[in-house]
């Protein structure tokens, strides 16, 4: 079954510009695609991760930009746009706290907001009007915003809306020949998942799911996920009637 987007198997001499890619899926995506021959460019809020990639990765550009920030996003997108070029954009943005009701703290749902989402408007805003047919946006979401799930009251509903954006992008962008995936990964050992002080099944690497997001894009898939065992099982929960999945978390979860 062909996919829905033109797949994306040769890299060599592509631009790729990821935001968010200074450490964990970000970094090891960049890693991979500068393999695979791709003109990279890395944004991060951090200038000593981007120096130090651009170092090791001859022909690549690292320009530092904080996406809460529409301005400083506009001008990294310009820099990006005048030197390599706009071919895929990948958003991997990340702000993550576990957070529970009995300790809301309304700044940190924010933080979450601006990174995880406002962010990606910011991207969409600088790049949209360059993008041109056999360009590709992907925004790496996460199985989290499927649906809602213990200690995720501020992660969670942003990366629901993160996917809900990736939906409506696509029906108004594949028309146009401009291909559009979200990236829906479980758990994947980084900075953020450290966090957590619990068991975190089929846990991967960041070279794991980087080498996952390849090959979804090469399959042309919209929504990629991964690892298969983990989340096709969470996919399925999600349409089960309320009053099953709310009692099968609790069960699982043991809140």
């Amino acid at each position: 079954m062909a996919g829905l987007n033109p797949s994306l198997r040769d890299w060599n001499g592509r631009a790729v510009w990821l935001i968010g890619a200074s450490s964990g899926i970000g970094l090891a995506c960049a890693n991979a695609l500068h393999r695979a021959g791709a003109r990279v460019s890395i944004t991060g809020r951090r200038t000593e991760p981007l120096a130090a990639f651009v170092a090791e990765h001859p022909g690549s550009l690292g320009v530092a930009a904080d996406v809460t920030e529409r301005a400083s996003v506009l001008a990294a997108a310009t820099y990006v746009r005048e030197r390599h070029g706009l071919g895929t954009i990948i958003y991997c943005a990340g702000h993550y706290h576990p957070m529970r009701a009995q300790s809301f703290d309304l700044a940190d749902c924010e933080q979450h907001l601006d990174i995880n989402y406002r962010g990606a408007l910011y991207v969409l805003d600088a790049v949209l009007p360059y993008l041109k047919p056999g360009a590709h946006i992907s925004l790496v979401s996460s199985v989290a915003g499927h649906r809602g799930l213990p200690r995720s009251l501020a992660y969670g509903p942003t990366k629901a809306a993160l996917s809900h954006l990736g939906d409506v992008l696509y029906l108004d962008l594949r028309p146009q020949g401009i291909g559009v995936s979200v990236v829906h990964p479980g758990f994947v050992a980084t900075p953020l998942t450290a966090q957590n002080d619990f068991e975190m099944p089929a846990l991967m690497t960041p070279e794991a799911a980087a080498a996952a997001m390849l090959e979804g894009w090469a399959q042309g898939e919209f929504d990629i996920h991964f690892p298969k065992r983990f989340t096709r099982p969470l996919r399925f929960l999600r349409h089960l009637p309320d009053r099953l999945y709310f009692a099968l978390v609790r069960r699982f979860t043991g809140l």
